[in-house]
């Protein structure tokens, strides 16, 4: 197996174990661990770019362009992280791993929306199974499924801004950190002085698991750009599903959250939908690098 895809595994692993990680922290507010979940990957960004002498991120601050773009990416970002971090601590990370299974689908949908890309019969198809399993889900549930759909569309829609966005991962990551640094402090500032805090009279363990929370931020980041950089996208594309079953799993079987066979018919239909998005796109890639060497000649 090659670095880059002992790289990706490790990546999407990690992300898959993570919940392990916000449920230690189950006793403080989503808030707050997202807020300090900002503030010291920012911290640890700053160090990476001083030691490796890039200030790339912070002269590009000041085009208002890049700015707004990654001002948008951060808004999203800290959705996504709010509603995944407040999901795993009530009990609902089965529903979480739903919505990152979902994911690549939406993304589809929103190229076709965003980008005006054009699907192909079995994408239409895996779509439709997956859509079919959200309202089946939505049924059982008796309300619409809303963790996946927010976790599903704010990851969508800031892979999409960072698509479109010009710096590398971590130039772009600790802009995105940036922007929301301020808000950040000021809030935990605030929360400490009202005595709500969770950190300067916390334990020693929980003091150190929040600052901690920047690292395991990054971590999985950073090897997920190395594998990014030596394995073909397909490879990513299937390794990317590792993530949400760890976390169907955790949450079935360690954390014990409830799982009925009425609620495994949809989960099915979504994923009987990736196995053909993901069978689909296998095909269509057959020919794709005959075509990208004719290309570069």
């Amino acid at each position: 197996m090659t670095s880059g895809l002992w790289h990706g595994v490790g990546a999407y692993v990690l992300w898959g174990v993570l919940a392990v990680y916000w449920k230690l922290l189950a006793h403080v507010p989503s808030l707050q661990i997202v807020a300090h979940r900002v503030l010291w990957s920012f911290v640890v960004l700053v160090l990476l770019l001083a030691v490796t002498r890039r200030s790339g991120a912070l002269r590009a601050m000041m085009t208002s362009r890049v700015a707004a773009a990654y001002t948008l990416a951060a808004v999203l970002i800290a959705i996504n992280w709010l509603v995944y971090i407040w999901a795993v601590i009530s009990g609902f990370l089965l529903e979480a791993s739903l919505g990152y299974f979902i994911t690549p689908l939406v993304n589809v949908l929103l190229g076709v929306v965003a980008l005006r890309e054009r699907l192909r019969a079995f994408q239409w198809v895996a779509v439709g199974l997956a859509a079919a399993g959200v309202l089946q889900l939505t049924y059982v549930y008796g309300s619409t499924p809303w963790i996946a759909l927010v976790l599903a569309v704010s990851f969508g829609l800031y892979g999409l801004v960072k698509n479109r966005a010009p710096l590398g991962s971590t130039d772009g990551m600790t802009l995105e950190t940036g922007v929301l640094v301020p808000v950040a402090a000021i809030y935990l500032a605030a929360t400490e002085r009202a005595g709500a805090g969770a950190f300067v009279q916390a334990p020693a363990l929980t003091q150190a698991l929040l600052v901690g929370a920047g690292p395991v931020t990054l971590l999985p980041l950073l090897l997920f750009a190395s594998a990014a950089r030596r394995i073909s996208l397909s490879a990513l594309g299937i390794l990317q599903y590792i993530a949400p079953t760890m976390q169907f799993l955790l949450g079935a079987l360690a954390f014990h959250e409830p799982f009925t066979r009425i609620q495994l018919v949809g989960y099915t239909l979504v994923w009987v939908g990736l196995a053909v998005f993901t069978a689909d796109g296998a095909v269509s890639r057959r020919t794709a690098p005959a075509v990208l060497d004719e290309a570069a000649l």
